[in-house]
């Protein structure tokens, strides 16, 4: 190897490890990330509709999970009972309290 090209050498040799930050930080960058986060949470949000529909006097359900609480809207919201229910289990798969969960009459 000539002079030269080892000198070059080793002037890159100080930079090694930022320049292999650099290209790591580079990569996780091109990486997709919302579109995935976004498709789990509807996933999330449409399996515990499932199971809630499933539930005695739910009726059809859609839910909405978001950072700060819990939407439902069923069919059977009138009924007290059903209400409970679903505030429990929303509750016991979430983590959020009752106040965070909010239960609505779906339209007929």
């Amino acid at each position: 190897m000539s002079d030269s090209l080892k000198a070059k050498a080793e002037k890159l040799e100080k930079f090694k490890y930022p320049l292999v930050v650099l290209v790591i930080g580079v990569a996780l960058m091109l990486l997709p990330t919302g579109s995935s986060q976004a498709k789990e949470a509807t996933d999330r949000d449409e399996q515990v509709a499932v199971i809630l529909s499933q539930t005695e006097g739910v009726g059809e359900a859609r839910v909405l999970i978001s950072e700060n609480g819990v939407v439902v809207a069923c069919t059977g919201a009138e009924n007290a009972r059903v209400r409970l229910d679903i505030i429990r289990a929303v509750s016991s798969y979430t983590g959020f309290t009752s106040d965070k969960i909010t239960i609505l009459k779906m339209a007929d």
